[in-house]
């Protein structure tokens, strides 16, 4: 097979003027986006690790929202399809069921989704053996940098671990999917759920962290020092002010020195002027960060036990809407990008997607459709068989 790279190339000279020549497909400006970065690795723009830490390791709604996003996509079985027809026997099945020697699809899937969710990027890797696929692991995305070719488009990308650089060329049957969510200040790497969450996982941290240092400090609140002045009522010099201001700020200022009892001299008094949780509405201020992070994960509030939400009647539709809205775009995704990166490797019009009859949160719209189909007396079996996602199972093996 012809490197497509070698084409596009070809196709950017100045054309022979033989009359008929073809002319070449290409996009007209993504030249100009890699004109200054062609053979060069871009890194992600942004910390990685700062985001995991913060985000995943330390907050604990962000962390249920991707394990909820990546167990729910995770455990939905796969579907193969050769044109109209179901395969339920194929390499490529046995392949995503049993993907390496130390994880099942499930796990590996979840890993996959995990990062996804984290880094707004995930690549998955494909061993050969003699042409045929054998294997698939998931790459840590902070490993990953893609290297600009000059059609604006990833040629390669360099996996590094311990100083080793492996580097595996991109193209049309590249060894590397690279699956990203849409990042639209970005040509080469997707942005993470986390980053629009950025500011609400910094309230909700901090607000823990206040609370937990009030809390060691023997929960008392903020107030102010009054200096009632010696003789003649004189006012501090300007050295004690400034001492005062400096012990106060090194010793008793920040969310780890919250509620430290002072220790006060002759002529100062302290006045409370801190303010009640109730007033300060903080947990409530807490709750809303919770639901903004929940909001950018695309998981319902309520699945979460954040109160204040009342967006669904109850748990049913709030999960019914967890899947709908995140789970199975999601799903569909993936089942895309794997259909067009694994489905040539096989004979046959391969075509892979999910199946959403295990879904139990679902049922009440499977059987909604049943019955609609049932009801449908001009349509044919083989027609609300269609209408109802179901092909013309069949057992198939193919090269592999």
């Amino acid at each position: 097979m012809q490197n497509p790279f070698t084409a596009l190339a070809r196709a950017m000279r100045p054309r022979m003027s033989e009359r008929g020549a073809p002319a070449a497909k290409e996009s007209r400006v993504a030249p100009m986006i890699a004109l200054h970065m062609q053979g060069r690795p871009v890194w992600t723009p942004r910390d990685y690790a700062a985001l995991a830490e913060e985000g995943y390791r330390r907050n604990a709604v962000a962390y249920r929202s991707v394990r909820m996003i990546a167990e729910a996509a995770a455990s939905l079985p796969w579907l193969l399809y050769d044109g109209p027809r179901e395969l339920t026997e194929h390499p490529l099945l046995t392949l995503l069921e049993h993907p390496n020697g130390g994880q099942s699809g499930a796990d590996l899937f979840e890993s996959c989704y995990s990062f996804l969710e984290v880094a707004g990027n995930a690549y998955l890797e494909l061993v050969e053996v003699d042409g045929a696929p054998r294997e698939l692991h998931v790459l840590r995305p902070d490993r990953m940098k893609a290297v600009p070719g000059r059609n604006g488009w990833p040629e390669a990308y360099e996996y590094s671990v311990n100083g080793r650089v492996v580097t595996i060329p991109a193209g049309e049957r590249s060894a590397v999917l690279h699956l990203r969510l849409f990042n639209p200040v970005d040509d080469y790497y997707g942005q993470s759920p986390l980053e629009a969450a950025a500011c609400a996982i910094d309230i909700h941290n901090a607000a823990g962290g206040w609370n937990k240092s009030l809390l060691d400090n023997a929960a008392r609140p903020s107030g102010a020092l009054v200096y009632k002045g010696g003789e003649g009522g004189a006012n501090l010099s300007e050295d004690q002010f400034e001492r005062l201001k400096r012990e106060l700020a090194e010793n008793y200022q920040g969310a780890a020195n919250a509620g430290r009892p002072l220790l006060l001299e002759g002529g100062l008094d302290w006045k409370s002027m801190g303010l009640s949780p109730k007033d300060m509405d903080f947990i409530e201020a807490k709750h809303a960060a919770a639901r903004d992070i929940a909001l950018a994960f695309g998981v319902p509030p309520m699945l979460l036990g954040i109160p204040g939400d009342n967006t669904y009647a109850n748990m049913r539709e709030a999960n019914r809407a967890f899947w709908r809205g995140t789970i199975l775009p999601l799903a569909g995704r993936t089942a895309r990008a794997l259909t067009h990166w694994l489905g040539g490797r096989y004979d046959g019009r391969l075509r892979l997607w999910y199946d959403a009859d295990q879904v139990d949160a679902l049922s009440a719209d499977r059987d909604a459709l049943w019955s609609r189909l049932s009801r449908a007396s001009f349509l044919t079996d083989e027609e609300k068989r269609e209408a109802a996602g179901y092909g013309v199972s069949c057992r198939a093996s193919s090269n592999g």
